[in-house]
Parts: C-alpha cells; sequence; structure tokens
C-alpha cells in the first residue's frame, strides 16, 4: 500500500514526515506513527476496545475489553476516531455468510485460476477486481449502478476500463445480487432478469460504516437518514459533554467526506484554544484551494 497524499499533507503534531519516495508507503507511515508515539509519549493499548462508556459526576466511565476481561476505565475527556472498516455495509442476501465470501480484498493469487465475481464499482472493487485479473482470475463486477462510481481513483480508471473494453473482466451493470451459494452467484438486472454466475469466490466490495451502535449506546444522537452525530462544529463535542468525534465518523454515512488530508486537523479543534482552530481552518483553507479540492 502506498499513500496518495504528498508527504506534508499527512503530518501531524508539528512532527516532520520525511519519505524515500514523492509519497510515503505503508512502512513508512507505520514508522512515523510510532516517532510520533515516542516524541510525545502517549500511552498506547493495543489489542483493547471500547465496550461502553456513559458520563457521570463531570467524568467519563468506560468499560474496556481485553485480553484478560473487561476492566474499567475513567477519563475527563473521550474522544472517539474509531473510523468504518470495522462494519461493512451488508447486502443482507442469503449466502452472504459463507467461507468463500469476503468483504475486503485479499491476497489475489489466492484466486488465480478462479472464478471470481466482485459487487461493487468504487476503488476497492475496481482495484481487486485489476489485481484478481492480473493474478489469472476469471473476473466479474457486478454493479447496481450504471457504470463505475466517478470517485474511481484517475490511475486505476483507464485501466478498468480498457479491461472491461477488450472482454478481459466482465461486467454487469444495474444489477443486484439475490443470492450467494457454493458455485454460483444468483443476480437481478434491472428488467427483472435473473441469471447465475460462477463464483469459487465472492467479494463483497460494497463499503462500510462507523459502529453506529456503539455512539447510540453511548447516548450520541443520529441523524437517522445520514447517520450523522449531534456534535459541535467548532469543538467536535457531541451532545453527550465530554465525548468528542474525530475523523470519517464525524460524517456518518458519507465517509468519503472526511480523509486523512482534512481528519488531520481534528484534534486540534479537539484539544486546541479558540485561537488554534482559527490556526487550522485558515491553513485547511488554503491548502484546500492550493490543490483545486
Amino acid at each position: 500500500m502506498g499513500f496518495f497524499t504528498t508527504p506534508e499533507r499527512l503530518e501531524i503534531g508539528g512532527h516532520p514526515l520525511v519519505s524515500s519516495g514523492a509519497k510515503a508507503t505503508r512502512e513508512e507511515a507505520l514508522k512515523y506513527y510510532r516517532g510520533v508515539t515516542r516524541a510525545e509519549g502517549l500511552r498506547v493499548r493495543t489489542w483493547t476496545r471500547l465496550i461502553a462508556a456513559h458520563r457521570r459526576d463531570r467524568t467519563i466511565h468506560c468499560v474496556i475489553g481485553t485480553r484478560h476481561g473487561e476492566q474499567p476505565m475513567s477519563c475527563d475527556r473521550l474522544v472517539l476516531a474509531t473510523g468504518y472498516f470495522e462494519h461493512p455495509n451488508l447486502l443482507g442476501v442469503p449466502g452472504e455468510s459463507l467461507t468463500h465470501v469476503f468483504h475486503y480484498g485479499d491476497e489475489p493469487h489466492l484466486s488465480t485460476g478462479l472464478d471470481v465475481v466482485i459487487v461493487g464499482a468504487k476503488n476497492s472493487a475496481v482495484e481487486q477486481a485489476l489485481n484478481c485479473f492480473r493474478a489469472g482470475a476469471r473476473v466479474t463486477l457486478v454493479s447496481r449502478g450504471p457504470a463505475l462510481k466517478p470517485s474511481v481513483k484517475y490511475w486505476l480508471k483507464p485501466d478498468i476500463e480498457n479491461r472491461l473494453k477488450a472482454g478481459e473482466i466482465a461486467a454487469r451493470w444495474n444489477t443486484v445480487v439475490t443470492k450467494i451459494d457454493l458455485e454460483t452467484v444468483t443476480i437481478s438486472s434491472a428488467d427483472g432478469t435473473e441469471q447465475r454466475l460462477p463464483a469459487d469466490r465472492v467479494y463483497l466490495l460494497t463499503g462500510y460504516h462507523p459502529d453506529f451502535d456503539l455512539f447510540t449506546s453511548i447516548g450520541i444522537q443520529l441523524d437517522p437518514e445520514s447517520g450523522r452525530p449531534d456534535f459541535d462544529l467548532e469543538t467536535l463535542e457531541s451532545n453527550v459533554p465530554g465525548i468528542h468525534l474525530a475523523g470519517s465518523v464525524t460524517a456518518g454515512r458519507k465517509i468519503s467526506e472526511i480523509f486523512i488530508e482534512n481528519g488531520r486537523y481534528d484534534g486540534e479543534k479537539i484539544f486546541g484554544d479558540r485561537a488554534s482552530r482559527a490556526r487550522v481552518d485558515t491553513l485547511y483553507a488554503t491548502e484546500t484551494r492550493a490543490s483545486g479540492e
């Protein structure tokens, strides 16, 4: 994995990120984040999950899950920056839980010589389709829309379009999956026509969403349509005092609105004073204009 974003727009806390190329690799980014953690003296507890939280007497009382069971933890301020990749958008069709059905891309060479059905039309689906094709799989893309999504990365778009045009990757547009079994995927087109596609491996790359159940259990109010939480735009504090949100979770189901280039400023909004928040707003506005976003 490599970042599309250039190093200076990945930096946090004033710590410079140096990479050997024009853009940081996964390994360079992980080393950078470990370095920031060390320099700032941050305490990090891995393999630990927030199970519940509530506010009482101006204190946030949490329950966390560890390898040794559940434990209490209290804090003055809780920041939820949990992202969304742990919660795929399910299709809700029979067979979705079979062992050859996946909600994440994986090693393409596992699909060599096999029939592969990939559901989706965004970057993850396109990238997995191209990788599996080049690993020797017979690939079919299935999408409920009429074409690829406009957000497909510019270096992927001509590649996938050429593969589709050449018939090297098949596509079924305006089509939904109705059933998955051990050997086939049943699809239905807009006119009601059904077809069974051979499928040794199935990738349902239909997007992800934040942990809405956790948020509502804590008492955070969500917009019923968009899933956007109720929070203060200036400080990112939710409707529960002392509990803040950061990153993509602030956008509800519109997760593409927040990404690493703008989400990295959320710490200043939460922990900075009014002057520092104003500087961050000015900096981000300047960067946005310069990049043409």
